[in-house]
């Protein structure tokens, strides 16, 4: 294994580490080569759910010691073949020594798989997630305090589900601005669940509860990537599913909301005013600043069960373009798997994962939306058809990578202006 070097924010005094407030922790040293053949003034950005999210604490970084693991070298095959320069894994198990990415990167990222070439990251970021983090209050309302829907975020243990940003360049680390600890009742107007067997409006939570219910099921990242002389902001999430609770529906909710975040953030002004991060500052993004909002949305913009509106904060706020991803196999699928997936209004060529045939078919699920000064070159989803020999990557249900596919972006940091291909 190469020796990195290992970058940690410090705007934060030991008094605040110990009240758990805690700037985040980063990934970031030299690792190799740094260009892949693109012109030098593209940047292509991809998120992918690669599902490498383990059922125990350890056993990821167990999996990724060697080089054997194969659902491993299927997504870093994946990841070779779509070669993007700067890619957010969502569902990719946090560890505080970080050693999973680094096994990654090492044991199946950079050792080429099934003809793919090697691809090497020299910039890495990752922090804590709220999935799993014990809450101490009854969430779920089921009478018991404890297990994974009574964390933060849903998980059996600390990080799972977690999240991590690879890149080619660097990573401007003392920028990096996260906002786990962000209380979703400090959001205006939030979406705050109610009780249906009360009248009273917003009392799903307790009043201490609400103090210390978080906003985002994993985490919100702000990681800046320096390309040459331009500066690009990764915003990342994976806000969580819009199912898996009751009448209530305050998964719904609270995805609602994890997704309107992003979109106050990047629009100046008293929109985002409320917004505050893990470090203390307040506001959202500058004004002018480049970005890419991108992860696993877990919501569609016609189908499944999301809360009404919820991408179309994201797919209709004036500073972001929406370049539409299209696959030859996502449309297929949904015709040879057929169920649901046929009485869908969405147009299926935009999906961008494989999901149950009955509830809730396949679906839109995955986003890199950039903001509006960004040229759209080209743009697509790694959903190959049936004929072509790459689908073995993909495959049907047990999937030997993941659910989702991946999805990517090209951008021409030379230009501004509206116009795209790829549409």
């Amino acid at each position: 294994m190469r020796t990195r070097t290992s970058a940690r924010l410090t705007a934060v005094t030991a008094a605040t580490l110990c009240a758990g407030l805690f700037a985040a922790p980063a990934l970031a040293g030299p690792h190799g080569d740094q260009h892949h053949g693109h012109d030098a003034a593209d940047l292509r950005v991809a998120t992918y759910n690669l599902s490498l999210n383990r059922a125990t604490e350890g056993e990821l970084r167990s999996d990724l010691s060697t080089r054997d693991d194969v659902q491993a070298q299927t997504v870093a095959e994946v990841i070779q073949r779509a070669r993007p320069d700067v890619v957010l894994l969502n569902e990719f198990d946090y560890d505080a020594a970080h050693a999973s990415v680094d096994l990654f990167r090492d044991n199946y990222l950079e050792v080429g798989q099934h003809g793919a070439d090697p691809i090497t990251y020299r910039y890495a970021y990752t922090a804590p997630s709220n999935t799993g983090v014990p809450s101490g209050f009854d969430l779920n309302n089921d009478g018991a305090v404890g297990g994974g829907d009574d964390a933060y975020g849903f998980g059996a243990f600390p990080g799972q589900y977690g999240m991590v940003v690879l890149s080619r360049y660097p990573i401007e680390t003392t920028k990096v601005r996260t906002f786990q600890h962000f209380l979703w009742k400090d959001m205006p107007g939030a979406l705050l669940p109610d009780d249906p067997t009360t009248s009273a409006p917003h009392d799903w939570f307790t009043t201490k509860e609400l103090a210390a219910v978080r906003l985002s099921s994993k985490s919100h990242w702000d990681v800046p990537v320096q390309v040459g002389k331009d500066t690009v902001h990764v915003l990342a999430s994976h806000p969580t599913p819009p199912s898996f609770d009751g009448p209530e529906d305050r998964n719904g909710h609270r995805n609602h909301d994890e997704i309107r975040f992003w979109s106050d953030y990047v629009t100046p002004g008293r929109t985002s005013s409320y917004i505050y991060d893990d470090a203390g500052q307040r506001g959202g993004l500058k004004g002018g600043s480049s970005f890419v909002v991108l992860g696993d949305m877990n919501s569609d913009p016609v189908d499944g069960d999301s809360y009404p509106g919820a991408t179309a904060q994201l797919l209709d706020n004036r500073r972001i373009q929406d370049p539409r991803p299209t696959s030859a196999g996502a449309p297929e699928a949904a015709r040879l798997q057929g169920g649901i997936n046929l009485t869908q209004q969405g147009d299926p060529r935009y999906d961008t994962a494989d999901f149950a045939d009955t509830t809730p078919g396949n679906l839109r699920a995955d986003y890199v939306l950039p903001s509006r000064d960004l040229r759209v070159q080209d743009t697509g989803v790694f959903w190959p058809a049936q004929s072509d020999p790459l689908s073995r990557l993909t495959g049907v249900y047990p999937f030997p990578s993941s659910d989702h596919r991946l999805v990517w972006l090209d951008v021409d940091l030379r230009h501004g202006g509206n116009g795209h291909r790829g549409r």
